[in-house]
């Protein structure tokens, strides 16, 4: 039988319902979840846990999640794990992110409310690219 390790999603949400949610959609599929509720939290998360990929909310309080986001790109221990936006803000990250130098821009963009199957599809066909 094969050695089957679960992969390591960290959902970063300050919201304790999307954090709930997400994290038995995911369990529930097989992953092993960290959770975060703030970008600070989320950059701790990433560098001491080392995730296989990060889920991440924008608007947070105590650090927002584009700050988050430049924070793992800046720090040479996360930034290659793939992130996952998803907010309720839609286009305008989108503008934004596309005008900044990044050395990996987020993987996938997910507006809340989320569709289930097409997140579960898009982290599936990531992780596969995930040593």
């Amino acid at each position: 039988m094969e050695n089957f390790v679960k992969k390591k999603i960290l959902v970063v949400d300050d919201e304790p319902d999307v954090l709930k949610y997400l994290e038995t959609l995911f369990i529930d599929n097989g992953y092993y979840v960290i959770r975060a509720g703030n970008g600070i939290e989320c950059l701790n998360k990433a560098i001491s846990d080392t995730p296989d990929l990060i889920t991440l909310d924008i608007s947070m309080p105590s650090e927002s999640g584009v700050r988050a986001f430049r924070d793992l790109q800046a720090n040479p221990k996360t930034q290659n794990i793939p992130v996952i936006i998803i907010t309720g803000i839609s286009g305008e990250f989108n503008k934004f992110i596309s005008t900044r130098k990044q050395v990996h821009p987020p993987i996938e963009y997910f507006e809340k409310p989320i569709d289930r199957e097409k997140l579960l599809k898009s982290i599936e066909n990531i992780l596969k690219n995930v040593s």
